[in-house]
């Protein structure tokens, strides 16, 4: 590789790893007080916070890693611009090509690597964090329960109780909220045991206390004052988005389904976008001497905001059946493609005049 290539790629280089670096931690803290709140208000048991912290950060990379490229590129190239560096270079003859070529050395490998996070590491990270939150929302365990809190999960259930017993697996003066589309159960207790803590099949039994059975498309409500009493409680099932987040290449390729084929082609688009949009930094970071290296941030953020954007649209229009498969995703690719063209060939034609 020539001086300039590897002159420009470590300047890239050091910019990306410092913004990805803070990105990622600032992405990280934000994540954990969000779950750390969960895990307050006790639908999360805290020691899933850590892990699933871990699997947003790799979902996040599948963006973090291209802003960092592209704002680092954009940069970089732009305090060359700014103390003359890149018009010295062109003055003695150097072709406009090795700027991207420098680009292009870092901005494929990024996008395979952000093609595989996309196609694999995503789906991975997704269903594992919907496995954690299913098993802490779904299983009744006691041991992150709060006494005197409204202890909720995201199926309807809520346990309030003034004692917690975790070496027993007791609870004492309880009260449990079940709610469905059909009805809603209320249980008043002196004392709960926990009798299956699990995820699947999480179950209680009751002593002395009364049950409430509310209908909501009738009034066939009935109250029960019960000694003893055994009940099944419905474990947590994620939604449809859900399982199409965390559904594996193999099973979205199956599926004839507008919103599966959406998340495919998602996936598959991610790679070839950031690419392109690193690309689109380089005509773009063109700023004029003296001008300040950071004068271009607003034009480029401008392009990130319209492909970022641009891309999730496209996404909902091809779910809602609005826009075709074909060319589905890949129109924004394509359309960033043209511009980045256009650009190249602008840039080129006032090169010529400059210099002729």
């Amino acid at each position: 590789m020539y001086l300039i290539e590897r002159y420009i790629l470590k300047e890239i280089c050091r910019l990306t790893l410092v913004l990805v670096c803070f990105l990622v931690f600032m992405f990280a803290c934000f994540s954990a007080q969000r779950y750390l709140t969960d895990a307050a208000n006790g639908t999360l048991a805290l020691e899933v916070v850590f892990n699933v912290v871990c699997y947003k950060v790799l979902i996040a990379l599948e963006m973090l890693l291209p802003v960092g490229l592209y704002v680092a590129s954009a940069v970089a190239l732009g305090q060359l611009y700014t103390d003359s560096e890149i018009t010295a270079m062109l003055a003695s003859g150097i072709s406009p090509a090795r700027l991207y070529k420098a680009v292009v050395v870092v901005a494929i490998p990024l996008g395979i690597v952000v093609t595989l996070i996309s196609l694999y590491g995503r789906p991975w990270a997704y269903s594992q964090i919907y496995q954690l939150e299913l098993q802490s929302q779904s299983a009744l365990d006691i041991s992150h329960l709060q006494a005197n809190k409204f202890n909720t999960n995201s199926n309807g259930r809520m346990v309030l109780a003034r004692e917690i017993n975790a070496d027993t697996h007791h609870i004492g003066d309880a009260m449990i909220y079940l709610s469905s589309a059909h009805n809603t159960q209320i249980y008043r207790a002196r004392s709960v045991d926990v009798i299956d803590p699990s995820s699947t099949s999480p179950a209680v039994t009751l002593h002395n206390g009364t049950s409430y059975l509310l209908d909501h498309s009738g009034d066939n409500d009935r109250k029960t004052f019960y000694r003893k009493l055994h009940v099944d409680l419905k474990p947590v099932i994620p939604d449809t988005i859900v399982r199409r987040k965390s559904a594996s290449l193999a099973q979205l390729s199956r599926s004839s389904a507008p919103a599966d084929i959406a998340e495919l082609q998602w996936r598959e688009s991610r790679g070839v976008s950031t690419i392109l949009m690193v690309l689109l930094a380089i005509p773009l970071s063109r700023t004029k001497p003296r001008q300040g290296r950071f004068a271009t941030l607003l034009p480029l953020t401008i392009l990130f905001a319209a492909i970022f954007y641009g891309s999730n649209i496209c996404r909902t229009l091809i779910a809602n059946g609005s826009l075709p498969a074909i060319p589905g995703m890949w129109l924004v690719p394509f359309i960033m493609f043209i511009g980045l063209f256009a650009l190249v060939a602008s840039e080129l034609s006032l090169l010529k005049k400059r210099f002729r």
